[in-house]
């Protein structure tokens, strides 16, 4: 049994943010930090004070994460960004709201107080003594602090508060010195930090209480430079007094020479509660100090999310067995059949859901092998109850939403191989195209020989040309591509036209088989990636409003030719009549294309996936990436680091020179026991990533890889940890620095190796649990099992409603058949359902499997 947390981010839209740039604009994106881990970085849009960005992220993490910010950046090419503001949710918060956060809430000020981070362990235990007992509290170590110094590390030391007295972490060493003369020089040459008791002045020569007047002192404070994971050791009495109810304060602080030292977060122990215990130890996370009460809110704008968690405890595999053959029994069966549990599901989902529910299903059967069948019951039922042609799959319907997860899964390489070359030289070109003539602006578009403006007609046949030319080129690659297009989907889109030719097999409807398949093939998969290339990871940024307007005309030709250019399409929009002639020759093209793609036999679709299983597993993430492996000693430069193509795979890492040439393995996936990011002051890079692995005589090794930007460091944690997750010997710890000279430059641990499989092996917990989800994700069994049997259970209360009201309706009925579906599935409910679902409810039970122990001699149909 394991818990798994996620969280649904939508970034929708900003608006009234305030002008960053002297021309009066912004150009703000979006970083959005889990307990203060940097996850996502939106794309940027270009001076606007009212930004849309509609991305959607799915994040995988662990149960206790505590907080999710949203961090609104102006980007600037010559400085440092500008931080607009943030909205910050609790984990409290979002599970506060069931169904989601979702509205508008105002960015607020970064206050440097509140951007605290980390843990530190403490040990408190109370101390008997003669006359009073006494508070002792040990600090220990501190992990994942926040860097407050330009260096990217802090230079950390603890404050201990009690009672009216204060302790610090190391105290203050006295030096005696003989002489004056030439001894403030030398000392200010050798040592780092001077201090003296007064807090915020960093050092001065004072006389030692006691001491001759010629024998100066000089007040040191010792304080751990240069490290986010410092380790004291240190221990503080306090007099504890009967009664007392003061609580215990532990802060932790920057130390800086010449500026105020830096917050870097508290943790308050409530002493009663600590004198009933007697002892405790642990981590206790750094909480921030209190917020200003003048801080202003409002006047820096607002932010559109939609941000949803949800917490999953996932039982063993065996557990789920009888739900699951349960569905494939279902779907086996399809309409001829006793089973109506899909139909049960189809049509008591909310629209709300529907997506969700979609797609998890879709994972399932995949999962089982039956991924086809599945879609194609769902063909069925919806032509089933669709007697106008013309509306055929233009619903929101469980059929279209399956098969539009089917496509994403299945089809997302075939779509980048036909758009990417297209959509990259849209975006290359950024030529000013417009076809209406009420939106053409002339002056945008520059001059014409000799000087000469253009004219408007001059403006709309240049642009009548270039879509004619992209689209003709997207025509040519598309119907080049039969081949190409992965043979589960030519085999699911052939079960779809032959179904929709037997519901309609009427001269009148001979385009209808065709539309069936364009619907989902053009108007629901390539018009929106050719509308939001960055959705669909065709391109790293959104485009600009120039290039947006060419997709935006290119998607309405995709979508006119899917309609098989029907005379609604044309009238709509008149002045798209330029594209006219290449329109109808793609329909042509089209027509013929969809005739090959669902050519394909049942022995071909065998042979093809026997093919594909016989050649090297597909990649799962590939791209350039810098590499460097440390050797010796001495510093690291990034010019040390040397570019190559790499390729991760279900089998291994592998790399190569070009993406083109011969690879070589590199790192097998069984050896690997970590991938982690690395702190940016170890190579001055903020994007740099360590693979730990196990070579092949069981030594550890540590390659560390470079990557150009968050967003591509974040995948290919969540690529390689998503491949390893089921791999042995795992670490629970790391070094997030590195080993330069005789110690690593995060904790200043001198023991380069450790022991491998120890939880202390390194300063500060892996993350192997935070991932981002993408739509080439291995299928997680046991998790889909989970979200089908939680929608079961939300559908109770329908399905109750159900059943009440067929038995309100049953004395009208008599013996005779229900005529309508419903009326078939509420009588199989009224017989099957109590006994299914008490089955169900045990699974509420954390303790051992419940089904199998519960499960009837026979299987339980619908």
């Amino acid at each position: 049994m394991a818990k798994r947390s996620s969280l649904s981010i939508r970034i929708v839209e900003g608006k009234n943010l305030p002008a960053k740039d002297i021309t009066g604009s912004s150009d703000p994106y979006c970083i959005v930090k889990v307990d203060n881990e940097p996850i996502i970085r939106t794309a940027t849009v270009w001076k606007t004070l009212c930004p849309f960005w509609g991305e959607e992220y799915q994040v995988h993490l662990p149960p206790t994460f505590h907080t999710v910010a949203f961090y609104v950046l102006d980007e600037d090419a010559l400085s440092r960004d500008d931080v607009i503001g943030k909205v910050c949710l609790t984990r409290d918060a979002l599970a506060s709201h069931p169904k989601g956060f979702i509205g508008w809430t105002h960015l607020t000020e970064v206050d440097p107080n509140e951007e605290v981070q980390g843990e530190i362990h403490l040990r408190l235990e109370v101390v008997p003594g003669v006359r009073a007992s006494r508070l002792r509290c040990s600090v220990l170590e501190a992990r994942d602090l926040a860097p407050k110094d330009r260096n990217g590390a802090s230079d950390p030391f603890v404050r201990v508060h009690y009672n009216g007295r204060t302790q610090e972490t190391s105290g203050l060493l006295a030096f005696w010195v003989a002489g004056v003369t030439g001894l403030l020089h030398h000392c200010w040459l050798g040592l780092e930090a001077f201090t003296s008791t007064e807090p915020g002045k960093r050092w001065c020569p004072t006389l030692a209480r006691g001491r001759p007047m010629n024998e100066p002192t000089i007040l040191l404070e010792q304080v751990v430079k240069k490290s986010c994971y410092p380790r004291w050791n240190e221990t503080f009495d306090f007099e504890l007094e009967k009664g007392a109810s003061e609580a215990l304060l532990v802060e932790a602080w920057d130390w800086d020479l010449v500026s105020r030292n830096d917050f870097l977060g508290k943790v308050t122990v409530n002493v009663q509660r600590l004198c009933s215990a007697q002892q405790e130890e642990g981590w206790f996370r750094l909480q921030p100090d209190q917020p200003k009460s003048h801080r202003g809110k409002g006047n820096l704008g607002s932010l559109q999310l939609e941000v949803r968690l949800r917490d999953e405890t996932v039982l063993p595999s065996v557990c789920y067995q009888p739900l699951v053959q349960l569905l494939c029994q279902d779907v086996k069966l399809g309409t001829q059949g006793p089973g109506r549990l899909i139909p049960v599901i189809e049509e008591t989902t909310s629209a709300e859901c529907r997506q969700e529910v979609a797609t998890t299903l879709l994972k399932l059967f995949l999962g089982q092998g039956l991924a086809k069948d599945f879609l194609d019951l769902l063909f069925q039922l919806e032509l089933a109850r669709t007697s106008e042609a013309n509306t055929l799959f233009r619903s929101n319907s469980l059929a279209s939403k399956s098969m539009e997860s089917f496509l994403k899964v299945a089809g997302m390489r075939y779509l980048h191989g036909i758009l990417g070359p297209i959509i990259d030289r849209v975006f290359e070109e950024k030529k000013y195209v417009e076809l209406d003539p009420s939106k053409v602006e002339v002056k945008d578009v520059g001059c014409s020989g000799l000087h000469r403006p253009q004219t408007e007609a001059e403006v709309l046949e240049q642009s009548a040309q270039t879509l004619r030319a992209h689209l003709g080129a997207l025509l040519s690659a598309i119907c080049r591509s039969v081949r190409a297009c992965p043979a589960m989907v030519r085999a699911t889109f052939r079960q779809l036209f032959r179904r929709v030719r037997e519901r309609f097999p009427s001269a009148q409807h001979q385009n209808v088989p065709f539309i069936a398949v364009t619907s989902f093939l053009c108007l629901r998969f390539f018009s929106p990636a050719i509308l939001s290339p960055k959705l669909f990871h065709l391109r790293e940024r959104h485009a600009d409003a120039r290039t947006s307007r060419t997709l935006l005309l290119l998607a309405k030709a995709v979508q006119n030719i899917g309609n098989m250019d029907t005379p609604g399409s044309r009238a709509k929009e008149s002045w798209m009549e330029p594209l006219q002639p290449t329109v109808r020759q793609g329909v042509v093209q089209l027509k013929d294309f969809i005739t090959k793609l669902v050519d394909i036999g049942e022995k071909e679709e065998l042979d093809l996936q026997r093919a594909l299983n016989s050649l090297a597993p597909p990649p799962v993430k590939e791209g350039p990436l810098f590499i460097h492996r440390t050797k010796g000693k001495g510093p690291l430069a990034s010019s040390s680091f040397k570019k190559l193509y790499f390729s991760l795979t279900t089998e291994a890492l592998s790399f190569a020179k070009t993406s083109s040439s011969k690879k070589s393995t590199f790192i097998k996936l069984a050896s690997i026991r970590a991938a982690e990011k690395v702190e940016e002051k170890s190579f001055g890079s903020s994007h740099v990533m360590q693979v730990i692995y196990a070579d092949d005589v069981g030594r550890v090794q540590t390659v560390y890889l470079q990557c150009k930007c968050v967003n591509e460091l974040n995948q290919w944690l969540s690529a390689l940890r998503k491949v390893s997750t089921n791999n042995t010997g795992l670490l629970g710890s790391y070094h997030p620095g590195v080993f330069r000279g005789d110690k690593w430059s995060c904790c200043h641990q001198k023991d380069k190796t450790g022991i491998p499989g120890r939880a202390d092996q390194g300063c500060d917990k892996t993350h192997s649990r935070v991932a981002l989800q993408e739509w080439n994700d291995p299928l997680d069994h046991d998790l889909e099992a989970q979200l089908i049997y939680r929608h079961l259970l939300g559908m109770e209360a329908a399905l109750r409603h159900l059943v009440s009201l067929w038995k309100s309706t049953s004395s009208c009925v008599g013996q005779q058949k229900p005529a309508s579906h419903t009326q078939a599935v509420m009588e199989l409910l009224r017989t099957h359902w109590p006994n299914c679902f008490e089955c169900c409810k045990t699974f509420e039970k954390p303790t051992a499997p419940a089904w199998p122990a519960h499960r009837p001699e026979s299987p339980i149909t619908f």
